[in-house]
């Protein structure tokens, strides 16, 4: 009764830039991956993305955050934005210190870096923009929001790529139990530029498929990889008593988290995400019978697949619970995609209803999952999981409740 609420959210994501446009964008299956558009990208073997159609930063904020900032941050400043007027609660209404900002980050502001080391090697020092010190950092987002809405309480970003969306949620659940009465929470990355793109390259695990309909498909016999992507999701997290004491609407809870880091692939040793789903559990006090969806994060790589698949057996039991992965659609948005799936299952949670795993079309039967594909499955959601494993090892578990 006393875990915190989530009373408002906000998307800016390949498959729209709001809730109900990225909602129905993922009933339909509507996928937001296609050719990439931002540059050339015809030595890369890489050519699609998830890409934010459309998004435009100037106008809907002050022209000095556009000019200071990276559009991994603008795109983190209209959804917090957005989730702030979700969730009809102002900073400025609260006491000075009552309001924490938590993001997730992954590259930092990569495409603005990209263009400052083009003037310095272009055309020398003097070129350089003096935000560059500020625009590429990883703490940038954190740091803008907080400026834009006023706010002073604790700020601060959390490293662990895909994982860390989860886990800035799991910070901002412990902030505002202790000492504050709200927190703007989430991720967004945005790394499609050849600087960025060339970075993701290194980790092995990105689909070179450049059919769009074909490249992310996971758990599926012929996955071969993941298609990066940009955008995210924020959210506003409260305590339960002071979402009550000003009515707001609450989209749901925040159960449950654990977070834990696999051993070194030469060692030998199981993937941590058993236990992660466990200790989640526990921390939510609920069993694996009350689970009524898992997100899971389908790396589309098979042996990560196979991996995941064997966890959520182990927990679940073969078959055992409703499996899917809405960001086929969108690709892996980094630190922007936990917080986006947490925003997926709320939706879930809300309409009763469990998204299906476009792209994928034929799961091996040694995976022994309730994969939902084809269409989506109407289903009582009482309980989600929400799953995520960051490149070098990040592994995090959140639990929501109706």
């Amino acid at each position: 009764m006393n875990a915190p609420v989530i009373t408002g959210m906000a998307v800016v994501a390949p498959t729209g830039q709001s809730l109900d446009q990225h909602w129905s964008s993922v009933l339909a299956g509507r996928s937001g991956i296609r050719p990439i558009d931002r540059f050339d990208p015809a030595s890369y073997p890489v050519r699609v993305a998830g890409q934010v159609e459309n998004y435009v930063a100037r106008g809907t904020m002050p022209s000095r955050f556009v000019r200071e900032t990276d559009r991994f941050t603008q795109m983190g400043l209209s959804a917090a934005q957005a989730a702030l007027q979700d969730a009809a609660l102002d900073p400025a209404e609260l006491p000075e210190y009552a309001v924490a900002v938590v993001t997730a980050s992954s590259s930092g502001g990569t495409e603005f870096g990209q263009k400052e080391m083009e003037r310095l090697y272009q055309h020398g020092p003097s070129w350089v923009s003096p935000y560059q010190s500020i625009a590429w950092f990883y703490a940038a987002t954190s740091g803008q929001i907080s400026i834009r809405h006023g706010t002073k309480g604790p700020a601060g970003v959390l490293c662990a790529e895909q994982a860390g969306g989860l886990d800035a949620v799991a910070l901002a659940r412990r902030l505002v139990r202790d000492e504050v009465k709200a927190a703007i929470v989430g991720g967004t990355d945005a790394s499609l530029c050849p600087y960025g793109l060339t970075a993701q390259l290194t980790s092995g695990r990105l689909s070179t498929v450049n059919e769009p309909e074909h490249a992310y498909r996971p758990f599926d016999a012929s996955a071969a990889g993941y298609v990066p992507g940009e955008g995210g999701a924020m959210l506003i997290v409260e305590p339960a008593a002071e979402a009550e004491r000003r009515g707001a609407r609450i989209h749901g809870t925040v159960l449950g988290h654990a977070a834990g880091f696999d051993p070194a692939p030469w060692t030998g040793r199981p993937s941590a995400l058993r236990r992660t789903m466990e200790r989640a559990l526990d921390d939510a006090g609920i069993g694996p019978r009350d689970v009524d969806v898992v997100f899971a994060d389908g790396m589309a790589v098979p042996a990560d697949d196979a991996d995941e698949a064997r966890a959520i057996g182990e927990v679940f039991g073969g078959g055992g619970v409703p499996v899917t992965v809405p960001k086929a659609l969108t690709g892996r948005l980094h630190a922007g995609g936990g917080g986006l799936d947490l925003v997926t299952a709320l939706l879930a949670i809300r309409h009763g209803c469990v998204p299906h795993t476009a792209a994928t079309t034929s799961v091996p039967g040694s995976y022994d999952l309730d994969l939902v594909l084809d269409e989506p499955r109407p289903h009582t959601v009482r309980h989600a999981m929400v799953l995520a494993r960051g490149h070098g090892g990040f592994v995090s578990a959140v639990v929501l409740g109706a």
